[in-house]
């Protein structure tokens, strides 16, 4: 039986032993979703802390999301920004965290030449970075209150572990009972500083010649900051189950899969996509992002990992290569958006794992326009279709499309709510309008997305009725 972590020693550090340590070059992760997952085994101990889990971005909250999923425990960002030494930038002199904390080596700042009036104004400069950054993956959401409570914070990985002791100070500034440092690889003499700071220190490994984090990983490709802010809103509103138990899916221990996928076209050109699959799908979505958007949308992200928890599969692509998204008439050009649906939807039936589940659309902005112009030409193999603040005025024959579809439109966004207004009328089928009071055109109010999904799932139990298939 492990000792429960309230009762450990302050600063007590838990690592796993591994078989053999990994030689330079080595590979200790596949990537940062395994790391994660490695991570959340050691971690299970917490669990009945309820505690809140918190990602470093960018690497750190891919960790800290499989940790935060494992736990059904919500995610959060501790946002840190290194500080650069003037003309040299990757000379880091400290760091700074959310909350006005700053780590700096007066040392190293006047070996470099800083007067303390050019360090506060270099500090001040990094303020308005970190700033952004916040605004960037929280959006106008207020930060989870952490007061009185567990705080797991979460890194890829730890070298010099400057900026996880901002990140602690800032979340005791922010008033967390107790901070547990988790990360998968950390240098050994940076875990041993680390003690100094946290409560705890729980690590998968610590090898000795640790000289690049990502040494350790199999694929350690950048974070981009769709992602992390994706990852923050699936993650931000989870709720802890009364008594620290697993969330009740119905699906006992078995977890989502999901897959990197690329979709052929006839044309010779490929689209990156993620094929996400429950234990016992009942059906599956393909999403159709909108003007300038990408299978990185924030928004769409949150919707899809709702579908996922329901039981539906998804398929979340991108409708142009990089280089065409280059040209805006792309962007707008429905009927090519629509081919690219309608061929993602070929490859799709090709899948076993999917293709005699119902199928449905859900398109959001352009995509919308796209969705509708696909369901009008596919007829019955569309079960239903769903827009999300859309452009339906721009789908071709909207007439033709006998679908059951759901059309959302915030109630702040006036225009697109007349445009849809109008739509409803001109559907040849089945539709409904839903309008969230005080929404604007991206959803980005607090619990909107939410609505979303919500009305989303229950537009699909209701028009793709199928049995789930064996787990």
């Amino acid at each position: 039986m492990s000792e429960h972590p309230s009762k450990r020693t302050a600063g007590a550090v838990t690592s796993v032993e591994q078989p053999a340590q990994f030689a330079p070059g080595a590979i200790g992760f596949i990537d940062r979703r395994d790391a994660g997952r490695r991570l959340a085994g050691l971690l299970e101990g917490f669990r009945g802390e309820r505690p809140v889990v918190v990602g470093i971005p960018r690497g750190g909250v891919a960790v800290a999301a499989e940790v935060a999923r494992a736990l059904a425990a919500p995610l959060d960002v501790a946002v840190v920004r290194k500080v650069g030494a003037p003309r040299h930038p990757e000379y880091a002199i400290g760091a700074l965290a959310e909350g006005g904390v700053h780590v700096v080596n007066e040392r190293v700042a006047r070996s470099v030449g800083l007067s303390e009036e050019g360090l506060r104004a270099l500090l001040a400069d990094v303020e308005v970075e970190l700033e952004e950054r916040l605004l960037r993956y929280r959006g106008a959401r207020r930060p989870i209150d952490i007061s009185g409570r567990t705080v797991i914070l979460v890194d890829d990985g730890l070298a010099t572990g400057r900026s996880a002791r901002a990140a602690v100070r800032s979340l005791r500034g922010r008033g967390a009972a107790r901070v547990i440092v988790a990360i998968p690889v950390g240098a050994p003499a940076a875990v041993r500083a680390l003690r100094e700071e946290a409560d705890e220190v729980v690590c998968v490994d610590e090898p000795a010649d640790l000289w690049a984090v990502g040494q350790w990983y199999e694929d350690f490709r950048a974070t981009a900051d769709e992602e992390v802010a994706a990852l923050l809103l699936e993650g931000a509103g989870m709720p802890a189950p009364e008594g620290g138990g697993p969330p009740a899916s119905g699906l006992g221990d078995a977890q989502p899969r999901t897959f990197e996928v690329t979709i052929p076209l006839p044309s010779g050109v490929s689209l990156s996509g993620e094929l996400s699959l429950p234990p016992r799908p009942c059906g599956v979505v393909l999403f159709a992002h909108g003007s300038g958007s990408s299978r990185l949308s924030p928004r769409n992200r949150a919707v899809a990992r709702s579908l996922l928890d329901a039981g539906y599969a998804t398929l979340l692509f991108d409708l142009l290569t990089p280089s065409e998204e280059g040209d805006r008439a792309n962007v707008f050009d429905i009927q090519l958006l629509a081919a690219r649906l309608m061929a993602a939807t070929e490859w799709l039936a090709g899948r076993q794992e999917v293709a005699a589940l119902p199928l449905a659309y859900f398109g959001a902005s352009t995509g919308a326009a796209a969705a509708l112009s696909a369901a009008a030409q596919l007829g019955e193999r569309v079960a239903a279709v769903i827009s999300r603040g859309g452009r339906p005025d721009l789908a071709r024959n909207l007439e033709a499309v006998r679908t059951p579809t759901l059309l959302i439109v915030g109630g702040a966004d006036h225009q697109v709510l007349a445009l849809n207004r109008e739509a409803q009328h001109r559907l040849g089928g089945p539709g409904e309008l839903a309008v969230i009071a005080g929404a604007t055109h991206l959803f980005e109010e607090p619990g909107a997305i939410g609505q979303v999904s919500r009305l989303a799932v229950e537009w699909l139990d209701s028009h793709t009725a199928h049995e789930p298939g064996p787990p």
